[in-house]
């Protein structure tokens, strides 16, 4: 079964540099247009989890209001830019006791009236009127690789905490167009089982976006993959803290591989996963470079 395409927008560069300022992320590939040109993007690109924004909008319209995410995998095989028209495609696999399985895709134009798949994936989650099950945190496997990439090294890890107040999420839901009214009344929230509205699944992810992008790997980070596990919710006014770990790289394809976690201050883990990024583009790299031609 294939729910309606929804139309997202046309991203503008005001649009990447609000989202900068929401989640911390200021990653020069999203920010700084002389930066972007030197890249291989050539040009500023939207954050991964603006376009993961746009596939929980399109749950929210088309599974319904109420919609629980339990898990998301994303992969974002091309960039958007500014400019680029943003559909957002989800087709139903599985219903299983109102649990669903979903293939989530965001796409833009591409040549000969194409698309072009920006962020694809699948995702689980919970209908409006079903129960919510509970979710496993990810398994995170040890895998051979170098032991060294432009000063980055297995084991490497940062951490940040912020606490989300309910302004947040209010300007979460205007910049994204995202209405779940779990993220907005803490009545619609204890609805559907939660103790009072929940901070968006972007923001929690949002937060690895600011460790990847400014800390490790660093500024100049291009998102690849990104697993993320659900186990419970997180609430405005609570301290998180997310924190990433360098797991394997890839020094002939500059991939690095990161545990990455969300956790509240009561030791309860919110957010789980792993990710994959591309450090071709260092900040402090591509300086080097530069002063050396």
């Amino acid at each position: 079964m294939t729910l309606p395409s929804t139309t997202q927008r046309v991203l503008l560069q005001a649009d990447f540099d609000r989202f900068a300022r929401l989640s911390h992320d200021d990653n020069p590939i999203h920010c700084d247009p002389v930066f972007a040109a030197r890249s291989h993007f050539g040009a500023t690109v939207a954050h991964g989890m603006m376009l993961y924004s746009c596939i929980c909008k399109a749950l929210t319209e088309q599974v319904g209001p109420g919609v629980v995410q339990l898990e998301q995998t994303l992969m974002f095989p091309s960039a958007t830019y500014v400019g680029d028209r943003l559909d957002v495609d989800l087709q139903l696999e599985a219903d299983v006791d109102g649990t669903l399985d979903i293939v989530t895709e965001v796409s833009k134009a591409g040549t000969g009236g194409t698309k072009l798949a920006t962020a694809s994936g699948r995702c689980r989650v919970a209908a409006p009127s079903a129960p919510l099950p509970g979710v496993a945190p990810a398994p995170h496997l040890a895998e051979e690789g170098d032991a060294e990439l432009y000063g980055l090294r297995p084991g490497m890890s940062a951490s940040t905490t912020r606490t989300f107040a309910t302004a947040d999420l209010d300007e979460y839901g205007d910049l994204t167009g995202d209405r779940n009214p779990i993220f907005r009344d803490d009545r619609e929230a204890r609805a559907r089982g939660f103790k009072r509205r929940i901070v968006p699944w972007p923001l929690l992810a949002g937060m690895f976006s600011d460790l990847l992008g400014t800390r490790l790997p660093g500024r100049g980070t291009g998102w690849m993959k990104q697993q993320l596990h659900y186990p419970s919710a997180a609430h405005p006014g609570e301290a998180l803290t997310a924190t990433v770990t360098i797991t394997r790289l890839r020094a002939a394809k500059e991939l690095v591989n990161l545990s990455t976690r969300v956790s509240a201050a009561d030791g309860r883990l919110v957010c789980d996963g792993e990710a994959l990024v591309l450090v071709r583009n260092l900040e402090n790299k591509l300086e080097h470079k530069v002063e050396r031609t």
